[in-house]
């Protein structure tokens, strides 16, 4: 009887095992993929800020994959983009070389966003097919690949923006195409913690329930704060609004300068007036920085010394740290590319941040694992 009963423990046992493992794989694959998109983000960063993202004026999925091979390719390219608005009126003369440079950087972009595509599409196939993904797991898998599908749709509409009349791309359509991306690394982001949470034998909180709660509930607003702390970077990024108060913390001497409610409707001042596009963005980086501090101070109040929770809120506040500090570098001395690229991989670094420390803290729950 007793043998009997020790089987069963081991094929219980065994049974976790197999079901851990799976669990484990796909967390793994999905944080991948979020560390591809981490740097198609900043690639992306990149290709806009050395004005080299409207270089490639037809969208192209599967035949654009190709880069130009011969001398009468590069030429075919080249008199495409002299076509466009923005080589007639800024980049008028540019050499073939000129044109190379640009075109490699939204070469590269574009390339960096199949590869994500296959590297999230023909997994997830493979895990399909082994049976390795549940039901409710399943659907949520599609629907990122739906949201990843729609994200370069959103992509391809920022450029044609630029194709037509104007020789730069619409802020409110980068605004959408980078906010789909957050919004892409997120989800694969906590679907990949909670597989790797439902993987390790033994997971639990660590924090009393109460406590967890109230620092559960502060990280999903810090959260949702810094998502919108990002999409209003977006839209300084694509109005230049950084260019034109460069002091800190006053703007040349004033809280709110003269101007900044100055157009008609009101909320048109909030997506076209670059005086108050640059107020938003750097008074959501003040409430951003009190609402890490104030994680860390609770997350460091609340745990036992050591705890996941707690080196969670450690990372935020030095992610946070180092966000500011690039941000009003990057103000201060007028926009360097560096520094911009720079500011713009340490917002994904601090989102990634808020949501493994929200994670942390948050009640344990079945997780998704693999059937």
């Amino acid at each position: 009887m007793a043998q009997s009963d020790g089987q069963g423990e081991a094929r219980q046992e065994t049974g976790r095992v197999a079901r851990r493992d799976p669990a484990r794989a796909l967390g793994a694959w999905l944080l991948a993929c979020c560390g591809l998109l981490f740097l198609l983000v900043v690639v992306g960063g990149l290709t806009r800020l050395t004005h080299s993202g409207l270089s490639i004026t037809e969208w192209r999925p599967v035949v654009g994959a190709l880069p130009p091979a011969s001398a009468a390719a590069w030429e075919a390219e080249f008199a495409k983009y002299k076509s466009t608005p923005e080589y007639r009126i800024v980049n008028a003369g540019m050499s073939l070389e000129e044109f190379k440079g640009i075109y490699w950087w939204e070469y590269v972009h574009r390339l960096l966003a199949r590869l994500l595509g296959l590297a999230f599409a023909v997994p997830l196939a493979v895990f399909a097919a082994r049976r390795r993904v549940s039901r409710r797991l399943g659907w949520q898998l599609v629907g990122i690949l739906a949201l990843g599908a729609l994200q370069g749709a959103v992509g391809w509409l920022m450029v044609a923006s630029g194709l037509v009349d104007k020789p730069h791309v619409s802020h409110l359509r980068l605004a959408a195409h980078l906010g789909l991306a957050l919004a892409l690394f997120a989800a694969m982001f906590w679907i990949g913690l909670e597989l790797l949470r439902a993987g390790r034998a033994g997971a639990t909180a660590q924090l009393a329930s109460p406590k967890r709660l109230a620092l559960a509930r502060l990280g999903a607003a810090l959260v949702a704060l810094v998502f919108l702390q990002i999409l209003s970077g977006a839209l300084v990024a694509g109005t230049h609004a950084g260019l034109v108060f460069n002091t800190f913390p006053s703007m040349e001497g004033s809280f709110f300068p003269p101007g900044g409610w100055a157009l008609e409707p009101g909320w048109a001042n909030l997506t076209d007036n670059l005086t108050t596009i640059q107020f938003t963005h750097r008074t959501l980086a003040w409430l951003v920085l009190i609402l890490c501090v104030t994680f860390w101070w609770m997350a460091r109040a609340a745990g036992a010394r050591g705890n996941a929770g707690r080196r969670a809120a450690a990372w935020l506040l030095a992610a946070v740290g180092l966000q500011f500090a690039l941000g009003v570098s990057t103000l201060l001395l007028h926009v360097p590319v560096a520094l911009a690229a720079a500011h713009q991989a340490g917002a994904v670094l601090l989102l990634a941040a808020a949501l493994a420390a929200t994670h942390a803290v948050a009640a344990p729950g079945r997780g998704s694992l693999p059937s």
